[in-house]
Parts: C-alpha cells; sequence; structure tokens
C-alpha cells in the first residue's frame, strides 16, 4: 500500500480517502458473510484478504496524513484483547461465556471512566449498524449488566404483546404509530433471537434467499404452464407456492 499511494504508485489508489473507501469496506463484509453463509471455504480465503486488505488501505491513508500506522492499529487491539481476557492472560476466573460477555462490559466501562468518557453501557454503538444488527447488540450489552428478561417465554409474550398494539395502532391511530409499533415488533424478534443464540441478521438474510429461490421455483413452476405471475391469480400462486414448499 505505501507504494500503491506512493508518488510512483498507482493513479486511482493515491486519490482514495477515507470517505470513498467506505463503499469498498462494506462491500467487502458482506462479501465474507456470504461466504460463511454459504459455507464456501475457498471462496472465504479470499474474501477474507480482501477484507483485511481494505484495513490496511485505511490505515496507510492514515498514516501518509502522519496520523497512525497499520501497526498501531494492530497494537491497539493486541492490547485491549489482553486487557479484556484476565481470565486468559491474568489470574481471573470465569465459568460461562455469559460471564465473560459480563466482565468484557465491566472492563469497557472502566476503562471509558478512566479515560474520562461518560460511562455508558451504549456509548460508542455504531450508528451505522444494520438496524435489526443493532437490536441484537443493545439486547446483548444491557442484558450483560442484568436488564434482560429472564426468560425466554418472556419474549415471546412480549412480541404478543406488540402484536396487539399494532393491531390496535391499525385501528386509527395513524400511520406514524403504527410505524413506531412496528419497530417494537422488531426489536422485541431481534430480542428473541439474541435470547435463543442466534443472530437476526444472518436468520433474516438465509430467509431472504430461501424465499428468492422458492419464488423463482414458483416463476417457472407457472412458465412451464403456460402462465406468469403476472397474470397469475393469488390462488394460482399460492398454490404452485405449496406445491414446491
Amino acid at each position: 500500500m505505501q507504494r500503491l499511494r506512493g508518488p510512483d504508485g498507482c493513479p486511482w489508489d493515491r486519490e482514495q480517502t477515507l470517505a470513498s473507501l467506505r463503499p469498498f469496506v462494506l462491500e467487502e463484509t458482506y462479501e465474507v458473510l456470504q461466504a460463511i453463509d454459504a459455507a464456501d471455504h475457498d471462496a472465504l480465503r479470499g474474501e477474507i484478504g480482501d477484507f483485511v486488505f481494505e484495513g490496511v488501505f485505511l490505515a496507510q491513508v492514515e498514516a501518509d496524513e502522519g496520523r497512525f500506522t497499520v501497526a498501531d492499529s494492530l497494537r491497539a487491539i493486541n492490547d485491549k484483547l489482553v486487557r479484556r481476557h484476565p481470565h486468559v492472560f491474568g489470574t481471573r476466573r470465569v465459568r460461562t461465556p455469559g460471564q465473560v460477555l459480563e466482565q468484557w462490559e465491566q472492563i469497557k466501562a472502566r476503562e471509558q471512566e478512566s479515560s474520562g468518557q461518560r460511562k455508558a453501557v451504549l456509548g460508542g454503538l455504531p450508528t451505522a449498524l444494520p438496524a435489526l444488527l443493532g437490536a441484537h447488540e443493545i439486547g446483548t450489552r444491557v442484558a450483560a449488566v442484568g436488564f434482560d428478561w429472564a426468560q425466554t417465554r418472556d419474549v415471546v409474550g412480549k412480541i404478543r404483546e406488540e402484536i396487539g398494539e399494532i393491531e390496535h395502532a391499525l385501528e386509527g391511530e395513524g400511520r406514524e404509530r403504527v410505524e413506531e409499533e412496528v419497530g417494537d415488533l422488531l426489536f422485541s424478534i431481534a430480542n428473541l433471537a439474541r435470547k435463543l443464540g442466534v443472530e437476526p441478521e444472518s436468520a433474516l438474510r438465509k430467509a431472504n434467499a430461501k424465499f428468492s429461490t422458492r419464488f423463482a421455483a414458483l416463476e417457472r413452476h407457472l412458465e412451464a404452464r403456460g402462465r406468469s405471475v403476472h397474470d397469475a391469480s393469488l390462488d394460482e400462486m399460492e398454490a404452485a407456492w405449496a406445491a414446491i414448499k
């Protein structure tokens, strides 16, 4: 990257900025996720390389401005991992993954306090996170300090409650109120997924892929019978859908 962005390097690489690299970081992230979801280990090998490269690229842009180097970034994460794993690198003992998460949040809070930052459980949550993943992360963080439903069935009860509130809002409370209640329902579903050990963003991607595959099969099913989804009735499409399932 030093050579690519150097005086005799690549014109395209030299003109990139943090802002211009943002979409490539996002694209590579999703390509890594796609390889993971497909269990395509050969693809994942290459995608991890592309993903790491974007980090190196960002760090080189910063190094060119005299701010920090990629070595500084790696040193920072190494130091953080040692600090936040005293049960591995120190003498503290924990027994469960839940205790590890709770300890992580406690250490993080102490670090924020010692650096003069306001102690906030949800401080630093990336605003650019996909909303469903963000809901999962919010639930994880507050659960680490004990603010959580006691039982999984309690979340199911909350989901039923939110559905009832949507039904009530649909009776005449207006679009804004309906949107609010739909948001509450999605937030509760994300937390149900968390309680079940399911990452909701990944689960929804898989559901989207399954639906897309079945709908493509539905189109082929109708086309084989001289029909089209554009002129088929709902009953015809539902019958085809049931046959495909």
